[in-house]
């Protein structure tokens, strides 16, 4: 990429996008729906087909349609129709940045430029991100150095920030900068870090192009740059897939720490420790893998145990090890189809069962420096394998929050105090209850969470009628006493016997205490 002296292209280049309204909402315009959603599904027909449509009904395409065609749809364009959609920037601009390729009297996409739409704490907001073109633009597998775009990952990390007001954010592995972009909206300074200087390059234009100050980009592996610098915040999704070390096998730099199994993963969340401040927290995505069929989530107890770092390690998933091999495969752009499926298929499954691995486990971590003078007080795994609830602009980050918080008002919560309390019902918390035909009473009862895990809960009488009785009103201890005299039962015991479930309930966010309970 070349940058002229003067006015800086990569302004030019926001200019025009922003004269063309090249906005996610736009583009949905030009193509209706089930284009859209079959976008997503990587599959670019129906929206072809539109654009075709469209081109036939006028002598020229407005500048968001040539801006479509080429960076979503993947096809060239001619020259003319480039300079409406470069009107400040120009054709030869929109070469020299990198953009496109000229090949006579049309141009081809040579980087991936798209918008990207969000809602967060501070509002709604929409950029445009630039990457590396992927292989269904490209037709191959992808080269070493490749510069990945926003995915399915860089989503889910994006929804786990914490959004609280921060003076730094560290954004380790920054690939094209998305997290990075994220995290300056809520700090007053971040450090993006990457091993790749391609992917450094494009991470700063993206911050130039949507207009960041507040972000220094600095090369280097892991924690290297930004060795004895510590950190309010540290966010990642750290190169850790899983991959053989063998010739022939591609690491890309995107994903491929270098490192044998998850031991990346591991250095990544024990080297926080010494990056955070006191009170600091981390957000990170990763994967750990299951040996011989034990449990994976005792290995990333086994690394924390012993850094002093609050946890909290929520297993999304587990794939077995051919799956996990595909998987992978099949994101560096090499499909069945190809000759050289097959035989990376078979050096994946050798590494897996040389070390005894049966399957991988991803999910996401949460990590707390305690405050000076404060012990570790969370140490947390749990595995959420299934469908979250419904997430708010915020994410599941939010929900996230509320559990640590929640984690340390337990934790100065004995049971006298936690009898004492006075606690609500989080308003998308509803119960169900199912019958036989006929019956008065019912056969089954289940507590569902509508946000945050789409936690479900089975109750029994006692349980319900406590929960039914949260309104903040009555303490824990009344309601049981209240309880205990309608059920005929023993007082003592029957709080004996709730306490421990509602500890449960206020740690998933399903009972929160009153602000006159929290003190």
């Amino acid at each position: 990429m070349r940058f002229n002296r003067g006015v800086n292209p990569v302004e030019l280049l926001r200019s025009d996008l922003s004269a063309a309204g090249y906005t996610v909402p736009a583009l949905a315009g030009l193509w209706g729906p089930d284009a859209a959603e079959a976008l997503h599904r990587d599959q670019r027909v129906p929206a072809r087909r539109a654009l075709d449509a469209l081109r036939a009904g006028r002598s020229d395409l407005p500048a968001v349609a040539v801006l479509a065609d080429l960076f979503v749809l993947g096809r060239a364009v001619t020259l003319p129709e480039l300079a409406v959609a470069f009107p400040a920037l120009g054709v030869q601009g929109a070469a020299d940045l990198g953009f496109v390729s000229i090949d006579g009297g049309q141009a081809r996409a040579a980087l991936d430029l798209r918008p990207y739409s969000f809602e967060d704490t501070a509002g709604a907001g929409s950029w445009w991100i630039a990457s590396d073109l992927g292989e269904l633009a490209t037709g191959g597998a992808l080269p070493e150095d490749h510069v990945l775009g926003v995915g399915g990952a860089s989503l889910t990390l994006s929804g786990l920030m914490f959004q609280a007001p921060v003076d730094s954010v560290l954004d380790l592995g920054t690939g094209c900068g998305i997290q990075a972009l994220h995290a300056a909206r809520h700090a007053r300074r971040v450090v993006a870090t990457d091993i790749s200087e391609r992917a450094l390059a494009i991470a700063a234009m993206n911050a130039t192009l949507n207009g960041f100050e507040n972000i220094e980009f600095r090369l280097g592996s892991l924690f290297e740059p930004v060795a004895g610098e510590r950190f309010d915040r540290i966010v990642s999704n750290p190169p850790f897939v899983i991959t053989p070390r063998v010739d022939g096998v591609p690491s890309y730099e995107y994903r491929d720490g270098g490192m044998v199994g998850d031991a990346l993963v591991e250095a990544v969340l024990t080297g926080v420790a010494e990056h955070l401040e006191p009170g600091g927290t981390a957000q990170l995505l990763g994967n750990w893998e299951y040996h011989d069929g034990d449990d994976g989530l005792p290995r990333v107890r086994a690394w924390l145990d012993s850094v002093g770092l609050d946890y909290w390690i929520v297993e999304r998933e587990v794939l077995s090890a051919a799956l996990y091999a595909e998987t992978w495969i099949r994101d560096g752009g090499t499909t069945p189809a190809t000759p050289d499926f097959d035989r990376l298929y078979a050096a994946w499954l050798d590494d897996f069962a040389e070390r005894g691995v049966s399957g991988v486990g991803f999910g996401y971590v949460v990590l707390r420096m305690p405050r000076a003078g404060a012990s570790v007080t969370l140490t947390r795994t749990e595995q959420q394998h299934g469908p979250l609830g419904d997430i708010e602009p915020r994410g599941v980050g939010a929900h996230l929050e509320a559990g640590l918080a929640a984690s340390d008002w337990l934790a100065g919560t004995d049971d006298a105090a936690l009898s004492a309390a006075r606690l609500t019902v989080a308003g998308d918390v509803t119960e169900e209850r199912h019958y036989w035909p006929g019956d008065e009473n019912p056969t089954a009862m289940v507590l569902r969470q509508g946000g945050g895990f789409g936690r479900a809960v089975t109750l029994d009488t006692a349980l319900a009628a406590l929960i039914g009785a949260c309104d903040g009103e009555l303490s824990v201890g009344a309601i049981c006493a209240a309880l205990a005299q309608l059920l005929e039962v023993d007082e003592t015991a029957l709080t004996a016997d709730l306490l421990p479930a509602v500890r449960e309930l206020v740690r998933g966010g399903i009972l929160s205490p009153s602000s006159s309970s929290r003190g």
